[in-house]
């Protein structure tokens, strides 16, 4: 595995839009660009009368030999039509852990 390059928010962004025709992909690294964590908002048509499982599976098996790889995989599904209601909404969905450090954490007790 030595030279191969690991897993790239770039690389991901590919496959997903490739395999799940997605018309919205938005990839973060977590891990603080050592490439073991990424979260993920994913729009697809493919989504369409599928659970939150169902979605998930399909992202999972597309990505089998990348999600292998790393440490930790977090995918937000939506079909098009839920994220243009979002966007309407103003209820704009981050990707999982994004807009945090990773440094706190609130509700807890000493």
């Amino acid at each position: 595995m030595v030279g191969e390059p690991g897993v790239t928010e770039v690389g991901l962004r590919a496959k997903i839009t490739e395999q799940l025709q997605a018309t919205h992909v938005e990839i973060e690294d977590m891990s603080g660009g050592c490439g073991q964590a990424f979260s993920a908002i994913i729009v697809s048509p493919q989504f369409e009368k599928k659970t939150t499982l169902a979605r998930h599976r399909l992202v999972n098996t597309a990505l089998k030999t990348e999600i292998a790889a790393i440490h930790a995989w977090t995918p937000k599904c939506f079909t098009p039509e839920q994220w243009e209601k979002q966007r309407q909404e103003g209820n704009q969905a981050v990707a999982p852990g994004k807009d945090t450090t990773g440094e706190v954490v609130t509700g807890t007790k000493d």
